[in-house]
């Protein structure tokens, strides 16, 4: 490996190889694991620092190992890393190009004049690579600050901002047509022979054991006069089923046994049985209701739907 990949690839590799890992097994949520556990992440770049320390030092030694060897001893080993490489040679040419790196053997050609007790400095050029990721980051930036702050483009915040309102839209748009998302607010008189259908055997089901079966009342009040304990209309009768009726002696609430689209079904069902006149009706209670949203004209004739509810 080690002949395949130098040191400034091996590393780097590693390095990412073992984060990729901490992202991909480690359940961190929202946010990526190496910021989630720093103490994890933390002996992890203590371990890569000192895995980078001891492949420089390895190389180090590689070079003074390699600088005493007899010139017929660096022949062979010449010979035989050519041999080892010989089917890799794209990789060492792009390498190569990558790095511009002189050989070993004219590294004298390049020590500068400095001497600090011994050490001195090889007067290399910066790689290619390092010179195009600058040149690659300098375009990036001239391209940012015109789009952005030039031309005004949305930044991520702004961004943010205008998908959660049409994420608002969106959902508002689909709780008008979603059956089981309904509530008060967005329920609607339902009058299909189907669906007051269904309304009477949930009816029958449920609320005739307190209203009896012809709605006339039991323990429950009367659901066929014109007179109500909390308000009427399709979406006062709604939220009342919903979520039961008086404290302490009114009907329970329905939501944690009907959906809501069974509770529209039933509440529309109980609205169409305004002035049926059962058999012994129970005497009535509560007020009258009228929904003022209607024109007094058209609640005259619509009675019977608009101003029913049920009382419990």
């Amino acid at each position: 490996m080690k002949k395949f990949f130098p040191v400034y690839v091996r590393v780097p590799l590693i390095f990412f190889i073992v984060f990729a890992l901490m992202e991909y097994f480690v359940d961190s949520g929202d946010r990526p694991a190496f910021i989630k556990y720093p103490m994890v992440s933390l002996f992890l770049f203590v371990f890569l620092f000192i895995l980078i320390a001891i492949e420089i030092t390895l190389s180090a030694v590689n070079r003074v190992m390699y600088q005493l060897l007899s010139p017929e001893e660096k022949a062979k080993l010449e010979h035989e890393e050519s041999l080892s490489f010989k089917e890799s040679t794209w990789f060492k040419n792009l390498m190569q190009k990558l790095t511009k790196t002189s050989p070993i053997e004219k590294e004298g050609e390049l020590l500068m004049d400095h001497d600090y007790d011994g050490i001195k400095e090889l007067d290399n050029n910066l790689p290619p690579w390092w010179v195009y990721l600058f040149y690659i980051c300098i375009i990036f930036g001239v391209i940012y600050v015109v789009r952005y702050e030039v031309l005004g483009a949305d930044n991520q915040e702004m961004e943010l901002k205008k998908e959660m309102a049409q994420a608002k839209i969106d959902v508002e748009e689909y709780l008008k047509t979603a059956p089981d998302l309904m509530d008060e607010k967005t329920v609607v008189l339902l009058t299909d022979e189907p669906s007051l259908a269904a309304g009477k055997e949930i009816f029958t089901t449920n609320c005739a054991a307190c209203h009896r079966a012809d709605a006339g009342g039991q323990i429950g009040p009367n659901l066929t006069d014109n007179r109500w304990i909390l308000g009427g209309g399709i979406k006062n009768l709604f939220h009342t089923i919903t979520n039961g009726g008086r404290d302490g002696k009114g009907m329970i609430a329905w939501k944690g046994t009907l959906k809501p689209k069974e509770i529209q079904k039933v509440a529309s069902y109980i609205l169409s049985l305004q002035g049926s006149n059962p058999k012994d009706p129970k005497e009535a209670e509560g007020e009258v209701w009228t929904d003022e949203s209607t024109p007094a004209n058209e609640a005259e004739a619509t009675a019977p739907e608009a101003t029913a509810a049920i009382k419990k």
